[in-house]
């Protein structure tokens, strides 16, 4: 593994949405379509959103 993937492990790990990217990858990988993994797609975007919301949220509390 290389470290620009360590890094985006890193960051996936923050967001809670890990579980959810490697969903997506095995999805693809099995099909080789991600047309077929929307719902594997729209719930990691999903993870994404709902973090990019807290993030904002937490920021405007301080």
């Amino acid at each position: 593994m290389s470290d620009t993937e360590d890094q985006v492990e890193k960051m996936l790990k923050k967001t809670g949405c890990l579980n959810l990217h490697y969903l997506v990858q095995e999805c693809i990988a099995e099909t080789k379509d991600w047309r077929k993994c929307q719902s594997a797609v729209q719930n990691f975007r999903e993870c994404m959103e709902n973090y990019q919301k807290e993030k904002i949220a937490k920021r405007l509390m301080q």
